[in-house]
């Protein structure tokens, strides 16, 4: 399965998903995207580079160094943070970090009135099939 078909299938299984993204976090490269509305070029890649963000910025990239450091772990690249929810005003977003290669991230982004914990759930159970076909 193509990553754009993997990656439609997924969003349809998420509850009130009105757009999902694969995200190369270590570049900031934006894989692939679905969504219901179409969106200016600009902010598409403004939201792949936020997740990079999120995930690789310097202040977390810190912050999971200092965690090492202090639990008497050596620094092998493992990242901590594996799962982000943001909500907004009208919005949840869900981000996935994937369990085969930690630099690509699911983004799923939902209606307000989604129920989170399933939204979560079937984010979660869309993921090897996302990797796979990565």
């Amino acid at each position: 399965m193509s990553l754009d078909a993997a990656l439609n299938k997924a969003a349809s299984s998420v509850p009130e998903c009105v757009a999902a993204g694969y995200v190369d976090v270590a570049s900031g490269m934006l894989l692939a995207i679905k969504t219901v509305d179409s969106h200016p070029r600009e902010v598409i890649d403004l939201v792949a580079a936020a997740t990079a963000d999120l995930f690789n910025g310097p202040n977390v990239s810190m912050i999971e160094r200092m965690f090492k450091k202090s639990r008497g772990i050596a620094d092998d690249g493992h990242h901590y943070f594996q799962e982000i929810i943001v909500n907004s005003d009208n919005l949840i977003h869900v981000f996935v970090r994937g369990k085969t290669n930690a630099e690509y991230v699911a983004v799923f982004v939902c209606r307000r009135t989604a129920n989170l914990g399933m939204a979560l759930t079937k984010a979660r159970l869309a993921m090897p099939e996302l990797e796979a076909a990565a």
